[in-house]
């Protein structure tokens, strides 16, 4: 093991003593000798740690005081790591004994590789794309994310279409491989998100830096999804669409953002009143009270946030045009039929 490179698995766990018992022995049990697996522990009121404590003693454990979200939660977690390599990794995630080498041998080969993500699969669907990443992520012109294998809610079956390791715009929070030095240079994740889109916009960074983020499907993990918030929970709704727009605001140059954010605006405003008109009136009301947050944040809170160190950086994985048109309007349900069309 010495001439192997050091790498922290790190477990944000908030209540999930019933992920931990189920996946924790899949990734203790992974193959690759010069690891450590830590849970981060966000203030858990369940009896995550004594299990821990009683049932796996050679996991390391960090305890926040307090609960910081998913972005504040992992900034105040890799403060304590010194691996060469961090996995950020959801506690509701089954890995293959092997899912580490293939990675690593991408980092060797690519100075300039910030985070990679491994090929994720749906748990309970073994043999299709999980929503949260699927074989890599992606952003149209408009800030709105999809992924290859997942646009909106059509999930692919997994017949090995994006086996290609390829340059992607972003890379899950659910299994992200990064450098543990670069995500200290940027800053981590944005605090004030607390939860949501943080990985997408820590991505964005990363690009503007020079970096690149590429997908790793030789790398497999099956993931449950859905383990905090519901997709449909307004709480998550709300946090979805005010981050993305702040997202947007801060990575795009001003110029793409006067033309780009009315448009995003009116997108939403659409989506809000479609799904009012079915019902859906709190995913209404959660789309603009995050419109409203946003304002509050352009007026208040901006220096709350992490803005990019650099703008020269060459940007992968951007969709020219709009998800949601191609998606609703024209029918298509597969990245492959959208991306392909472009090209």
């Amino acid at each position: 093991m010495e001439n192997q490179p050091t790498v922290a698995i790190v477990i944000l766990n908030w209540n999930g003593k019933h992920f931990l018992e189920q996946f924790l022995p899949s990734v203790i049990n992974s193959s690759y000798g010069n690891k450590e697996v830590i849970v981060a522990d966000n203030a858990s009121t369940d009896d995550s740690i004594p299990f821990l404590q009683n049932h796996y003693p050679q996991v390391k454990i960090l305890i926040n005081k307090k609960n910081d979200g998913f972005a504040g939660g992992y900034n105040w977690a890799l403060q304590h790591i010194n691996a060469e390599f961090s996995v950020l990794l959801n506690s509701d995630v089954e890995v293959k004994s092997d899912w580490i080498e293939p990675v690593l041998d991408m980092f060797k080969q690519n100075p300039l590789l910030s985070a990679v993500q491994p090929k994720i699969l749906d748990y309970n669907k073994r043999d299709h794309f999980e929503y949260a990443g699927a074989a890599g992520g992606w952003i149209d012109s408009y800030g709105y994310p999809f992924s290859r294998g997942r646009i909106f809610d059509a999930v692919e079956k997994d017949m090995h279409q994006y086996d290609d390791q390829t340059k992607i715009f972003w890379a899950s929070g659910a299994a992200m491989f990064i450098r543990t030095n670069i995500f200290k240079e940027m800053g981590g994740f944005d605090p004030f998100f607390f939860a949501h889109q943080e990985e997408i916009d820590l991505c964005w960074r990363m690009q503007l830096a020079g970096y690149e983020i590429i997908s790793c499907p030789q790398s497999v993990v099956y993931h449950v999804g859905g383990g905090t918030l519901a997709k449909e929970n307004p709480k998550k709704v709300f946090l979805n669409f005010r981050n993305n727009l702040i997202m947007l605001y801060k990575n795009l140059s001003f110029v793409e953002s006067i033309k780009i954010i009315p448009i995003r605006l009116l997108l939403d405003f659409i989506s809000a009143l479609k799904n009012c008109f079915s019902g859906q009136f709190s995913y209404y009301a959660a789309i603009g009270k995050a419109h409203l947050a946003f304002f509050g944040w352009l007026l208040f809170h901006q220096s709350k946030s992490i803005f990019p160190l650099k703008t020269s950086g060459t940007i992968h994985g951007r969709f020219n045009g709009n998800i949601a048109w191609k998606h609703f309007v024209k029918g298509k349900k597969r990245f492959s039929e959208i991306i392909s069309a472009e090209n």
